[in-house]
């Protein structure tokens, strides 16, 4: 049976209140509609249509949250301190605010036993309407022949200065016909700036101009710019430098450069 439309509204905004300030946003969308434009292999094992909520980070996130986590982090166990922060913030808004409802949460990291993801990120973004996810079937005639070439996800307002960061479903909320899905903006619409945009973050990904092909109203501050191109292996001596990481602590340096 279908929860009524106001609950739905409820369980969204109040999702979104709670998270916006530290620099998330939700989108909300059917499974059914994920379900229907992937392969079995990937469909998500509730009924069509339960309540699920993909979340974005915004280029605030750093600064709003993950800088604060820092400065208060325990850091012993750590692997990577963006993945904790996240799940720190997601879980704790849950567990807070819907402590009677069954909520799965699937972090964009995780992966099944094949080692296959858990869900399709850039999937889950398209169907809630979050960010357009541009692929080589979106292009007429593409030059690259059999090459494969692989897609992106480019949000209205960020470009490309953004990350899907998880998937939370709501098992025991279905949502009836007065959800509607709304289409991503098509904010890359020539065919020329399509395949610009392929190539860039297929050829050029690490110089991160692919996600300047439309112009943003937010992007990564220098620090944030800073600390994700750096390394994975050398984070951990980064936030040394800037004074989060204990000098004499060895261990958490080990852990933190882990792959």
């Amino acid at each position: 049976m279908a929860t009524p439309c106001d609950n739905v509204e409820n369980v969204v905004g109040t999702l979104r209140e709670s998270l916006k300030s530290l620099g998330f946003e939700v989108y909300p969308f059917k499974i059914g509609w994920y379900n229907a434009v992937v392969s079995q292999a990937h469909h998500l094992q509730y009924s069509a249509d339960t309540l699920a909520v993909v979340v974005l980070s915004t280029p605030s996130m750093f600064e709003n949250l993950f800088l604060p986590f820092l400065q208060g982090c325990c850091w012993k166990g750590i692997r990577d301190p963006i993945d904790q922060c996240v799940a720190h913030a997601i879980s704790t808004c849950v567990s807070e605010h819907f402590p009677d409802q069954s909520v799965d949460i699937i972090y964009d990291y995780e992966v099944l036993p094949s080692r296959k993801p858990k869900f399709l990120a850039q999937t889950a973004a398209h169907v809630a309407g979050a960010a357009r996810y541009y692929q080589q079937s979106d292009i007429q005639d593409p030059p690259w022949e059999n090459k494969k070439m692989f897609g992106v996800c480019i949000h209205p307002r960020l470009g490309g200065w953004f990350a899907i960061r998880a998937l939370l479903v709501w098992k025991d909320v279905e949502v009836g016909e007065e959800m509607h899905q709304v289409a991503p903006t098509d904010c890359v619409s020539s065919q020329e700036a399509r395949i610009e945009l392929l190539e860039r973050f297929n050829y050029h990904w690490q110089d991160w101009t692919y996600r300047n092909i439309i112009p943003a109203e937010e992007s990564y501050s220098p620090r944030q710019q800073e600390y994700f191109l750096t390394p994975p292996a050398q984070r951990g001596a980064l936030l040394r430098q800037w004074g989060f990481l204990p000098e004499t602590d060895s261990e958490v340096q080990s852990s933190i450069n882990k792959p």
